[in-house]
């Protein structure tokens, strides 16, 4: 059975599923949100009258849309919840996460290995990955553009959808059944679910369009998806599960935490004796926590020094040890 490396970082866990070296499929979580899975009890603080839909505040703070509210449960009742969906970020808010009641045992939000496990998967925690190419996916992810032989996908997460244009200098067909493989390679590489939307290059003859939704149906055999058929211009939609944030989304909409993580981690693996040196952006420096820096001092035990380069983009943050 293929197996799962997990890397549990500072403030980001981070897992792949490795085949052939490569990146077939990766995770990315932010602990300290609310989890799906997790049981809690929480405040009832908003319910509009006769509505089974209200909202919840956690222990933690973090608030949840509920569903399916018993008909007695008034605002400030204490309710026992399982969290079904982790909150989404988007540009400018946050969809909340989303919880329903339950009679179920309490239980603590699960790690990403944790996570994995429960969905029957083969689990391996690692000090680091392997060269598998983690930084480059990041980097995809950052831009949202990944390249193929004559074309590149773009990718736009939106608060409706995430979005995927398809440009090349292929003619139309070529380009057109030339990214179907990759196009499935990156939803699984970038942990994309819930809406999308796919814009194709148009393509004119019906069973042109035929033959890119039979390459699709193909590629997307194994993961679990509904989806339209092309339309005269080229646009596929595809509906999936929805139950945590896409690798898209948490590098996308917050940019400086996590370039942030990203520094932390390749703090980590600075072999060279001396005080380690981290030098940022400002904005990476604003969103770095004072916790954070504390455990890379408890895991490296070393002296930890951060310092802020307004020259440097924020995703090109790099550690250094310095001599003593």
């Amino acid at each position: 059975m293929a197996e799962w490396l997990v890397e549990e970082g500072i403030g980001e866990h981070r897992a792949v599923l490795l085949d052939g070296g490569e990146i077939a499929a990766a995770r990315i979580d932010w602990p300290g949100s609310l989890k799906p899975g997790q049981v809690e009890d929480a405040i009832l603080i908003s319910r509009a009258a006769g509505s089974p839909r209200g909202t919840a505040r956690f222990v933690s703070g973090e608030e949840a849309l509920v569903d399916r509210l018993p008909r007695e449960a008034s605002e400030g009742a204490r309710l026992r919840l399982e969290v079904l969906r982790s909150a989404i970020p988007e540009r400018s808010r946050r969809k909340l996460a989303q919880a329903r009641p339950t009679s179920a045992a309490l239980c603590g939000a699960p790690t990403l290995a944790d996570a994995l496990r429960s969905d029957g998967q083969t689990v391996r925690l690692v000090r680091a990955f392997p060269d598998c190419g983690w930084n480059d996916l990041w980097d995809e992810a950052w831009s949202g553009n990944r390249a193929f032989s004559g074309g590149e996908l773009h990718f736009a997460p939106t608060a409706a959808m995430t979005l995927v244009d398809i440009d090349g200098t292929l003619p139309p067909r070529d380009l057109a059944r030339a990214a179907v493989g990759p196009l499935a390679a990156a939803l699984r590489r970038f942990d994309v679910a819930g809406n999308l939307g796919i814009d194709f290059p148009t393509l004119e003859s019906r069973e042109d369009r035929r033959a890119v939704d039979s390459a699709l149906n193909e590629a997307l055999d194994s993961w679990p998806h509904e989806r339209t058929a092309m339309n005269g211009f080229g646009f596929i939609q595809i509906v999936s599960r929805l139950t945590r944030p896409s690798l898209l989304q948490l590098v996308q909409f917050d940019p400086g935490g996590a370039a942030a993580r990203r520094l932390l981690r390749l703090a980590e693996r600075v072999d060279e004796p001396g005080t380690l040196l981290l030098t940022c952006h400002p904005a990476v420096r604003a969103a770095m926590r004072r916790e954070w820096l504390d455990e890379l001092a408890r895991r490296s035990g070393r002296q930890v020094r951060l310092v802020e380069d307004p020259a440097l983009a924020p995703e090109a943050g790099f550690a250094q040890a310095l001599a003593a």
